[in-house]
């Protein structure tokens, strides 16, 4: 297996003020193609700002970031929202869905800035819909529907555009146990289908869902263990 991201001794402060914060302080990491990976830290561990890293959606201080092998660092902001487009999928713990739209249409989204037809991208998003079990719903507004289902459509959205790489932050935070394993289902089926899956969470019981669990501490690698 190829590596499809990595990191060394990525680092990442900001100043507040007078203060500097070390966000993350020299951080390696090597993440296979197909990987299932669960982040965990408590708060301030870096977690968050390492996702944002991996998405990017931020810039390291110093250290270098290759993903499928081209260097991050070097790339213009119009190649990163490119390749934020097509490579990586998001998934967040409050949906981020536009309350005007129709499942489909939010699903669409991405799509549209893909420069996909009208009628490829209502094919397409149907598809996505009903790979998550919502291929009923597609009108639906987000206000018409339960947090496990603007989930799904959060989740249809990310896979949308085929990206190699999904990165989820808290995607359970918001719901209840049985939705949470339901979702947590779909992303073993996308694992199996052959997605990079790089899950952020608090929750022990769903990074033992994943293959590896990466933890971390003071801006830092603390842990990083296989456990299937």
């Amino acid at each position: 297996m190829k590596n499809i991201i990595e990191l060394r001794e990525i680092t990442k402060h900001y100043r507040m003020g007078q203060i500097i914060i070390k966000a993350l302080n020299g951080v390696d990491l090597n993440i296979q193609e197909n990987e299932y990976v669960a982040l965990m830290g408590p708060s301030g561990s870096g977690k968050s700002t390492l996702m944002n890293m991996l998405g990017c959606l931020d810039t390291p201080t110093a250290g270098s970031y290759q993903l499928n092998g081209q260097a991050v660092s070097q790339l213009s902001q119009d190649q990163l929202a490119e390749i934020r487009n097509k490579e990586i999928g998001f998934v967040f713990q409050t949906f981020n869905l536009l309350p005007r739209l129709s499942a489909i249409d939010n699903v669409a989204m991405p799509l549209i800035y893909a420069g996909m037809s009208k009628k490829n991208r209502i094919e397409r998003s149907q598809e996505m819909l009903d790979a998550v079990g919502l291929g009923d719903r597609t009108e639906h507004k987000p206000n018409e529907m339960s947090g496990g289902q603007r989930q799904r459509v959060a989740i249809a959205r990310a896979l949308v555009n085929r990206p190699s790489i999904i990165l989820a932050d808290e995607p359970t935070g918001n719901l209840d146990s049985k939705t949470s394993d339901e979702i947590i289902k779909i992303f073993a089926d996308i694992h199996h289908q052959g997605n990079t899956v790089i899950l952020v969470t608090h929750e022990e019981d769903v990074a033992q869902h994943s293959h590896r669990i990466i933890r971390l501490k003071d801006g830092l690698v603390d842990s990083d263990e296989r456990i299937k």
